[in-house]
Formats: structure tokens, C-alpha cells, sequence
């Protein structure tokens, strides 16, 4: 089981609740009807399930309290718990029974399971056990020991059942709770995952966390549940991820989304990291007839970077459900892949079309080349700038990773240090660190959105002759673009040995190239990743990305193919020193003519996916290709 989402693998799945009744599915339980929905999403080419005993009937606890309400007795509404294992657990008996015949139907069916288990969160309701309806699950006492007894016995219940590959803490933990410190957070986190590993050693558990913060001292932290579990999850939506509601859901940061934020956790939190949860959020944000196109480029990037599965939210229509939540929240009724008739969707076509492509490549991906790491600092939206580093380097041909600027940094020719902010933005140490390896022959880029950096002057070869914070809107030419900014702070300066690149309309330098002992620094006196994710559409207007391209020219001099246009995003992925395989995708609304430029010397060798001279809209390019000649 300690194989479960290795890499290079990638699974297809879905969240699962039954066609018939949602969270209602086990008071209502139909064994006919899952076993009717396993068969209608195994067809469809389906491997992975992610399935949730909701707590509030697994563990359906009363109190009864004596006089001036002092607790007296836990209880299944009248009835005394019985002296048995389940009832020490406070767990019913008839709800494992129910489970055991869903695991037992996925297993014939095929399917690995995920199994949410604190599901006290689902769809914008809180399901907690009667007993606990007025207490914080996430910070009481009380509550904890009996989620710890609930996870405890469930698990040991099933932990040799064939079926489950994984367990999950619950569905969106952090939201259950109100306002718990970074310290509370963290100690229900290894309760939970204590209880668990203590049942059952041999699965991975995974977080089941969404909206996680890389800031320290935050609760929730990217870091923590890294810490505490051994794969985290994105739940990638584009109208609750800050910022990606900005653009129509079928451009290319909506499609991007899923693997920015999935590399971004996996980058700081130094553990795997898949979309847990993904979808369009419906037809009245992305219609039906666009979502496939959406699902089918979205699943060529998280293969294509090794983000290990993707499962969509969730597996049917929910449009004839009058119970909270569905009364309550309409952008819950037509998420699923299926429609309740289990007729399928465009979406889950894609996704049938991908298991076919994925069964005839029949290899594992191998990895991707990555030039370079983006380091995120204290003090930034580190998210929004991710984000848009992440797509501007993607325009430009180039391939990062994460990092906070306090831990260890990879070995890559190009560090990026985007739209630093504050007056503590990065300690002394990790900053002189990070200049060694510039001395050493790599290259550094920083942009600044009105942060302070000490030595910053020697380094870059500037002189920084004023700063004002003025919100003051300015532009400039750099190649072909005009790029437009509304930084926090106006600098000018002036170089000392370094080169200008560009300059204001004022004359002000804006972009400078320094050499720094055996490497490289190039200085932007402006937040470019912050703003281009502030503005709507500015990543369909390519110019911006640019900027990334002069920055990027010696760490990607041994690209050996590079795209026509930035709207196709590429991945290298070497076999052996004479091929690679090459990802290509349009993440653009516009079929692609003669896509790809390959260095000299290689060909290809090979079509696994696509037509090379032409790449459709939201599609994707699979080739192999070799080298005949040195180049």
C-alpha cells in the first residue's frame, strides 16, 4: 500500500456519494444503486474513489446531561452504548456493516478508496454528532477523544480490507473549527494522524485539506500538515481560490490552476501532493459543452508534472436532492461527472479519453527538467505570486519548483525571488546563502513590490537613489510589449555596473542585468507576478512572460524544443541522454500551427498523442524525440 500514488504514476477518480441520496446515502441505504454507480464509473475508466462516512451517523452521539446541564452520559439518542468495541468507540455498528458492502463493491469493481474519516464538512454543512453541535471539533477536548476513538476503531475495522488505499483525515478538517491558533490546529492534525498511523501503519494517510497557508505561524500551514501526514491535497475550484475567479474558467490560469497550487504544496511542504478535489463549479461558471475541453488540458498538466491523480468533485448530479445541503447551496447540483440518469458528461469523457491515451502510452512519465525555484517570502501574498510565476514561466518555456526562502533550496541554474515585500521579507543568512550560489554561476531575478533588502545594491550593481510609496500607474517597452505597472513604491536608481534593460517612460531604469561573480542578477523594480494576477485576462494577453524569457536564456540553453507561441506550455521529460519525451500543451482557446521548434540535431522519433503540426485548442502534443546529431 506504501505505493499508493508513487511517482510517475497518475490516477483518475472522482469524490463519491451515491446517485440516489448524496449525504443522505447511508440512512437510505440503496447496495443496488452503488453497485449501479461502480459499474457506470468503471466504465468510464474510473480507478480511485474517494468516499466519507459522514460522522454524524457513524458516530451519532447524544449527551444527556443532569441538573444545571452537567453531563452525565453519552448516548445513541436513548439507547446506552453497548459494551462492545463499537460502543467504547461510540461508533454504530450498522453504519460499518454498510461501509463494509461499499468497500466490498468497490473491490469487485475495481476501484481503490480513499476514505475521508472526520467527515464533519460536506458542501457547505456541518454534520457533527448531535453531542458535539455546540463544541469546536477541532479544539475540544471532549470532541477530540471521541474523533480519536471514532478513527481509531473504524480503521482498525478495515485496515486489512483490500479496497482502501488510503486514509484521509476528513473532508476540509480546517473548516470545522473556528479560528484555532497555528498550535491547535497542529496538535488536532497529529492526534488524528497518531490515531490513525497507530491502527494502521502500512497505508499513507493523506490531509484532506484545502486552502492551506504557506505563511509561518498561520493555521493550516502548507508545512504542518506536511509534517503530519504523507500526501497533501489541493481542492482547486476557480470561484473559491483566491484569485482564479479573475478569468473565464477555460483560459490559462483556470487550467494551470490545479498544478500551480498542487507544485506549490508539494514545493514547500516537501511531501506529494494531488487534486484532491477539481471541477468547474458548474455550468453557470463554465457550460457544460466547454467543461471537457477545461478537464481534458487540466489532465494533461498534472500528468505532464507529476501531480500523481486528479479526482473531480464529485460523480453525480445532485439536482433532484431537497435535503440541507442541497437546499441550501445551488452551486451544489451539477458538479458530477455523471448525471444522475449516469448518462456521462462532456467532462467525464475527458476523462475517459485520457484513461485510453494514458492505457496505450503504457510507461510511466519520466521527470521533468526544472530550471528553476521560486522562492516565496514573509510579508507577500505567497500564493498570488506563485501563481503567477508559475504562468509566466510557463509562457516562457521555463519549468519551477517551490520554496519558502528558509529552507533549503534545490540545485537549479535559475532562482527566482518574485515581488518581495516588507521590511522582513528574507532573514540576512538565507539571503547571503542564496548569494553564494549566484557567485557560484547561477542566475537570480528579483522583483520588487516595496520590500527592503540589504546589499541589494552591491549585488544587483545599483545605486538606489529614492523610494516612494506612490501608487502612481507608469509603463514601458521591453521587446515587442508594453508592460504597465501600478507597484506599491516608485524607485529610481542608477546603475553602477549593471546594464539597463528597460527604463520607464520617465527615463528611470526599471529592469537591470548585473554579472555577480560567475553568475547572474537581474533587478525589476516592480511586483509583475502580483500585478498580472490582479488584473483580469493579463495572462491571455501574452507580454509580461517576456520578462521571464531574458531571465531564463542560459538556465534553459539545453531545451532541446521550444514552442511557437506562449499559449503552449512545454514539459521535457529525458529517457537517456539521446531522448526525451515532450509535453506539449495549448492551454490557449486557438488551434496551433507548427507548435514546436526543435534544437538542432533531434527529430522526432515518435507520436504518442496529437498531431505535431498542429495542436488544437485545450489539447495536447505526446512525442518522443531523439538526438541524431551533437548539436
Amino acid at each position: 500500500m506504501k505505493s499508493f500514488l508513487s511517482p510517475h504514476t497518475f490516477q483518475l477518480g472522482c469524490n463519491y456519494w451515491a446517485s440516489h441520496a448524496a449525504t443522505g446515502m447511508w440512512r437510505n441505504w440503496q447496495p443496488d444503486i452503488v453497485r449501479a454507480d461502480f459499474n457506470a464509473l468503471r466504465q468510464n475508466g474510473l480507478q480511485l474513489l474517494r468516499v466519507f462516512p459522514l460522522w454524524s451517523d457513524f458516530q451519532p452521539l447524544h449527551l444527556l446531561t443532569g441538573g444545571g446541564g452537567y453531563p452525565v452520559e453519552f448516548r445513541f439518542g436513548e439507547t446506552p452504548l453497548p459494551d462492545t468495541p463499537a460502543g467504547h468507540a461510540g461508533v454504530d455498528e450498522t453504519m460499518l456493516d454498510r461501509f463494509r458492502q461499499l468497500a466490498d463493491l468497490a473491490h469487485e469493481h475495481g476501484f481503490q478508496l480513499i476514505v475521508g474519516l472526520v467527515t464533519g464538512w460536506m458542501s457547505g454543512r456541518l454534520f457533527l454528532p448531535p453531542a458535539f453541535s455546540n463544541r469546536n471539533p477541532i479544539t475540544d477536548p471532549v470532541v477530540i477523544q471521541w474523533e480519536v476513538r471514532f478513527v481509531r476503531h473504524f480503521v482498525e475495522t478495515f485496515k486489512d480490507h483490500p479496497a482502501i488505499a488510503a486514509w484521509d483525515l476528513g473532508n476540509e478538517c480546517n473548516v470545522m473549527g473556528q479560528n484555532p491558533t497555528a498550535e491547535q490546529a497542529w496538535l488536532w492534525t497529529a492526534a488524528i494522524s497518531s490515531a490513525i498511523r497507530a491502527a494502521d501503519p502500512s497505508r499513507p494517510i493523506v490531509s484532506g485539506m484545502h486552502s492551506l497557508t504557506a505563511e509561518p505561524g498561520q493555521a493550516w500551514g502548507i508545512r504542518d500538515q506536511a509534517e503530519l501526514t504523507d500526501i497533501l491535497t489541493t481542492h482547486p475550484y476557480p470561484i473559491f481560490t483566491p484569485h482564479i475567479g479573475r478569468d473565464a474558467a477555460n483560459t490559462i490560469r483556470p487550467i494551470l490552476h490545479a498544478t500551480a497550487e498542487s507544485l506549490y504544496y508539494a514545493g514547500i511542504g516537501g511531501k506529494p501532493c494531488f487534486a484532491e478535489e477539481m471541477g468547474t463549479t458548474g455550468p453557470y461558471v463554465l457550460a457544460d459543452s466547454l467543461a471537457g475541453e477545461f478537464a481534458r488540458a487540466s489532465l494533461f498538466s498534472l500528468w505532464a508534472h507529476d501531480c500523481r491523480a486528479v479526482m473531480w468533485w464529485c460523480a453525480f448530479d445532485q439536482l433532484h436532492l431537497e435535503n440541507a445541503p442541497y437546499d441550501w447551496c445551488p452551486v451544489e447540483h451539477e458538479l458530477g461527472l455523471l448525471t444522475r440518469e449516469r448518462l456521462p458528461k462532456p467532462a467525464m469523457q475527458a476523462f475517459s479519453a485520457f484513461r485510453r491515451f494514458l492505457d496505450d502510452f503504457g510507461r510511466p512519465l519520466p521527470s521533468r527538467t526544472i530550471e528553476a525555484a521560486c522562492i516565496l517570502t514573509q510579508g507577500q501574498d505567497q500564493w498570488a505570486v506563485a501563481d503567477a510565476a508559475f504562468i509566466l514561466a510557463k509562457q516562457a518555456g521555463l519549468d519551477v519548483c517551490f520554496r519558502m526562502a528558509d529552507q533549503p533550496l534545490p540545485d537549479v541554474p535559475l532562482y527566482l525571488l518574485p515581488s518581495m515585500r516588507g521590511l522582513n521579507s528574507i532573514r540576512r543568512r538565507h539571503w547571503l546563502s542564496l548569494l553564494e550560489r549566484i557567485q557560484a554561476g547561477a542566475a537570480l531575478y528579483i522583483s520588487l513590490d516595496d520590500a527592503i533588502l540589504s546589499g541589494l545594491n552591491e549585488a544587483a550593481g545599483v545605486e538606489m537613489l529614492t523610494r516612494a510609496q506612490a501608487n502612481l500607474p507608469f509603463e514601458y517597452t521591453f521587446g515587442e510589449s508594453v508592460i504597465r505597472s501600478n507597484g506599491a513604491a516608485r524607485f529610481t536608481l542608477r546603475p553602477t555596473r549593471a546594464h539597463i534593460l528597460a527604463r520607464d517612460e520617465t527615463g528611470s531604469p526599471v529592469f537591470t542585468h548585473s554579472e555577480y561573480g560567475k553568475g547572474h542578477i537581474y533587478l525589476l523594480t516592480h511586483p509583475l507576478e502580483l500585478e498580472q494576477t490582479l488584473a483580469s485576462g493579463a495572462f491571455q494577453h501574452p507580454g509580461a512572460h517576456r520578462i521571464y524569457q531574458t531571465i531564463s536564456q542560459i538556465a534553459c540553453a539545453n531545451r532541446a524544443c521550444r514552442a511557437a507561441s506562449a499559449g503552449i506550455g512545454l514539459t521535457e521529460h529525458p529517457i537517456n541522454d539521446a531522448e526525451r519525451i515532450i509535453v506539449a500543451i495549448n492551454y490557449s482557446g486557438e488551434s496551433c500551427d507548427n507548435p514546436l521548434t526543435l534544437a538542432h540535431g533531434w527529430e522526432i522519433s515518435q507520436v504518442h498523442y496529437g498531431n505535431p503540426r498542429q495542436v488544437r485548442a485545450r489539447d495536447g502534443l505526446v512525442i518522443t524525440i531523439k538526438k541524431t546529431v551533437e548539436g
